[in-house]
């Protein structure tokens, strides 16, 4: 099963895949993780990526589909992926099309995880992830057993330059502009499942799995999915 997760900053969508890929037995392909991964190793693109993430841009096309590509050309036919933060951009989404045209592997889903502005702030400013492992947490929702330490590594927990109020109002305006023709472009390809993602994501996950197994796609007894 070959999936993407769209939606607003702070909708859940990582949440959502860490959920889906553990039920489903999917590879998750989160470009969020693999940018930041350069910003640490301070490569050139690194240094260019923390610019556009800290003022709140989104980053250039091609540097975010090569990666991509990279790593669904990877996967063995036989495996599911679940993209977490790609295609972002209609543009986007059509070089996707043609990266699993060409490997003859379509796409199954583009989940639309809908979620209010008010619950996004409320989710994004409370948010700390640890330097270390960078495992997430939340200062309300998912507190750690010790302030300001991670539970798994020990490791500091901080709060990423992006998640402030303003940032995250230009995350939101560059969303509202960039991204969210995706969601009429899956919608006219059939493909579009929408979620409303102010909910628990325990919730959400049951509604997606629910489709899934409607649809053929997923048997829950034996814990398997084909494309």
């Amino acid at each position: 099963m070959k999936l993407v997760l769209l939606g607003p900053p702070g909708a859940g969508k990582g949440t959502q895949a860490q959920l889906l890929k553990k039920d489903l037995k999917l590879i998750h392909i989160s470009t969020g993780d693999i940018l930041r991964e350069e910003m640490k190793k301070e490569s050139p693109v690194g240094k260019e990526i923390k610019k556009l993430v800290e003022s709140g841009k989104l980053v250039p096309d091609e540097i975010v589909t090569q990666i991509v590509a990279e790593r669904l050309k990877a996967l063995d036919s036989k495996t599911g992926c679940l993209l977490d933060g790609f295609p972002r951009t209609v543009k986007q989404a059509q070089d996707l099309d043609r990266i699993l045209k060409a490997i003859q592997q379509p796409l199954d889903y583009a989940i639309y995880m809908a979620a209010s502005l008010p619950v996004i702030l409320k989710r994004l400013t409370g948010r700390r992830v640890c330097k270390k492992c960078g495992t997430p947490y939340h200062v309300k929702n998912r507190p750690p057993k010790k302030e300001g330490v991670c539970d798994l590594c020990g490791g500091a927990l901080y709060q990423r330059a992006d998640d402030n109020e303003g940032t995250i109002k230009t995350r939101m305006q560059e969303y509202t502009a960039n991204t969210a023709p995706i969601i009429q472009y899956y919608e006219k390809q059939g493909k579009l499942l929408k979620v409303d993602s102010d909910r628990e994501s325990e919730d959400v996950q049951v509604d997606l799995l629910k489709k899934f197994k409607a649809d053929g796609k997923f048997d829950h007894h034996q814990n398997t999915t084909r494309a």
